[in-house]
């Protein structure tokens, strides 16, 4: 389970492509799924282009008397929500390019994803076709299986150590609680790199493009290009601290 660089992401509906772009640079990707469960959050929804502009998708869970729960506790409240997004994909996306090849595939695995009534694994069912279809080779690890405990930046590094990480790549919207539990990485000798993308330009079913939809917006319009699409946002990590050029636009 050694790895050179970790990458720690927690399990979101649907992921947007940044998501995937820093999942791509791991040696191993750590799944993140033993944290609290936030309603309205990217565990719960993501956004799908339509044409008045993008429009949440939104999986029903429940939450009613259980604050702090888990997201892999966290139970589906409605799994008839499957056919609902089938109808709303198809609504916007049907004359997609690639409509044809994917949708069929994609329903398929969203209702069987989706019968367990469990958000875990609806989301990591997602995410493993997702991969798979932009023909990535991403090793995978879920937190809850390492047995970690510890809060923001030290369970962080504490996770980067039980893998055998020197690197921790991190999504940049981490860097001020990083910098805060910074002493926890240079403990174990841990380097502390911030994921830099910009996010590209590809055709979509409705114009003008509007980015930081669901990956599943970038599949349907460029078929076996999505791969090279998504990578070509890609740009060097930046330190833990050192600020990006002001040319630079951070999507995290």
């Amino acid at each position: 389970m050694s790895a050179v660089t970790a990458v720690i992401l927690q399990p979101t509906f649907l992921p947007w492509l940044g998501w995937f772009d820093l999942a791509d640079q791991a040696d191993l990707l750590i799944v993140l799924d033993n944290v609290s469960f936030s309603k309205q959050s990217w565990q719960q929804r993501n956004r799908i282009r339509t044409a008045s502009g993008l429009s949440y998708v939104t999986v029903p869970v429940r939450t009613a008397g259980r604050l702090g729960q888990l997201i892999s506790d966290t139970q589906l409240a409605d799994t008839t929500f499957a056919e609902k997004l089938i109808r709303v994909v198809s609504t916007n996306y049907a004359n997609a390019p690639y409509f044809a090849n994917y949708f069929p595939e994609f329903c398929s695995v969203l209702r069987a994803a989706a019968a367990p009534a469990e958000l875990n694994g609806l989301n990591c069912g997602l995410i493993d076709w997702l991969i798979a279809k932009l023909h990535f080779n991403i090793r995978q690890v879920r937190s809850s299986t390492l047995s970690v405990d510890g809060t923001r930046g030290e369970l962080v590094a504490k996770l980067c150590e039980r893998v055998g990480a020197s690197r921790y790549l991190s999504p940049a919207g981490a860097e001020e609680y990083l910098l805060a539990d910074r002493a926890a990485f240079d403990r174990r000798s841990i380097a502390v790199d911030l994921h830099v993308y910009v996010h590209p330009e590809y055709q979509q079913c409705f114009k003008p493009f509007i980015p930081y939809a669901t990956v599943l917006d970038l599949l349907m319009n460029e078929g076996d290009a999505s791969g090279d699409v998504l990578r070509s946002g890609r740009r060097p990590a930046r330190s833990l601290g050192v600020a990006p050029p002001q040319s630079m636009l951070l999507s995290e």
